[in-house]
């Protein structure tokens, strides 16, 4: 079967280089499935999964945010930051959860940053999901 190169970096490096057959990502505009050939495209992401299959496997990646950038032979996404799911500390995704989760509770009370902390909760949320994909 056909694969496109698949390259997913941050500011601090490297955290995915290899082929895949199917690149599934979350765009802002809603999930985008990317095969060798897609027409060349880019495309802001949201703060979520990508999922990289190849040969009846699936590697999970969580990102915060970034770009998606396509190219019929080659997906890079420049994202803000990047897990791979087995390199997930889900004990520190859970107290940053729990964190979050106590700053909106002192919003209302205190001048405490809402939209910050509601990202902080997405981010902490979606890490602990990834990481339960491959622990499954």
């Amino acid at each position: 079967m056909k694969t496109i190169a698949v390259s997913i970096v941050t500011p601090d490096g490297q955290v995915f280089d290899g082929e895949a057959e199917m690149v599934i990502a979350k765009a802002q505009s809603g999930e985008l499935g990317i095969l060798p050939g897609h027409v060349a495209m880019v495309a802001p992401l949201a703060i979520g999964s990508v999922r990289i299959k190849n040969k009846n496997e699936t590697e999970y990646v969580a990102v915060s945010g970034g770009f998606l950038e396509v190219q019929p032979k080659k997906v890079t996404i420049l994202a803000q930051s990047a897990e791979r799911a087995e390199d997930i500390d889900v004990d520190r995704a859970l107290r940053a959860k729990q964190r979050a989760e106590e700053r909106l509770k002192q919003a209302k009370q205190e001048h405490i940053d809402f939209k910050r902390a509601e990202l902080a909760l997405k981010r902490a949320i979606n890490r602990i999901e990834v990481a339960n994909m491959v622990r499954k």
